[in-house]
């Protein structure tokens, strides 16, 4: 390790970044130091610019991803090497704010029912019935599910932050048939990894992301899937059920209420709640035939 790099996690860990995180940190400005052959102590604005070019030309990065990684420089240049940033140099591009996919409850069931194994089929009603992320899903343990309160406790999420979620009974029946169907019961982890799922360690993300894939593959839908669609449907048929903004604010884990209020885009009841002024229109007959 060397001493840069050695510098730039301890000041990761001693301000108690996820390991996620300063994973992501650290191999961006290894790739940026690679990028240029050059220690990354010795770059400067302009190779940034440059390298903010490259990752949108030639890597087609999301504006979001590029976002990520010119957070990382700036961890790495304000408080590693305690230098000036100046935000009009690098500026944070501009993010596409598009609408996500989102599946009918019809299209959810064929997506859990063409599941290719029975774990794959445990992880997906597990998503769909608690709205959790990805790697939140992945690192649930049989201790986090309150059978007396009929509640989940996510653990550790995005921003640190800790929440209960509603406990489906349909959804506990299924954990039920799903520990008895581990060939190696497991002690902590709810899906844990390895060979035979018998790892003392949870699953990887992958493995979250792939069950998505071959099931939308195998159910023949048309629309991408990939684990935060599930998440997506959760808080979109949830408010289409009647639940309030704040209550699918809280059990999402969002800090701010105006993410949440895009699923009032997305809902069917609300979409619908007002007719179209066309329909209002006095027309009559039908137009025109071209000769």
């Amino acid at each position: 390790m060397t001493h840069l790099k050695k510098m730039m996690l301890e000041e990761l860990q001693r301000l108690n970044y996820a390991q996620h995180t300063t994973r992501s940190y650290i191999r961006t400005v290894e790739d940026f130091a690679r990028y240029f052959n050059c220690r990354p102590d010795r770059l400067g604005p302009r190779h940034i610019r440059e390298y903010q070019a490259v990752l949108f030309q030639k890597r087609k990065l999301s504006p979001g991803s590029v976002a990520v990684r010119l957070a990382a420089l700036r961890f790495f240049y304000c408080k590693t090497l305690r230098r000036a940033w100046s935000i009009a140099d690098t500026p944070y591009p501009k993010k596409n704010h598009r609408l996500p996919t989102i599946l009918s409850q019809e299209e959810v069931a064929q997506l859990i029912q063409a599941a290719s194994t029975s774990f794959h089929r445990t992880l997906l009603m597990t998503l769909y019935a608690t709205g959790a992320r990805n790697a939140e899903v992945t690192h649930l343990k049989f201790s986090d599910f309150d059978k007396q309160r009929m509640v989940v406790h996510i653990q550790g999420g995005k921003g640190r932050k800790d929440r209960d979620v509603m406990l489906s009974p349909k959804l506990l029946e299924e954990l039920r048939e799903h520990w008895h169907r581990l060939r190696r019961r497991p002690r902590v982890w709810l899906f844990p990894g390895q060979h035979n799922h018998r790892g003392d360690r949870p699953i990887d993300t992958k493995t979250v992301w792939h069950a998505c894939y071959q099931a939308a593959q195998r159910a023949g839908l048309q629309k991408r899937v990939h684990p935060h669609t599930l998440r997506h449907c959760f808080a979109t048929h949830l408010l289409e059920a009647g639940a309030d903004l704040r209550t699918i604010q809280l059990l999402l884990g969002h800090n701010d209420l105006k993410e949440t209020v895009r699923y009032l885009h997305l809902s069917q009841r609300h979409l619908h709640a007002a007719a179209s002024p066309l329909d209002s229109l006095p027309l009559e007959g039908q137009s025109p035939q071209v000769e």
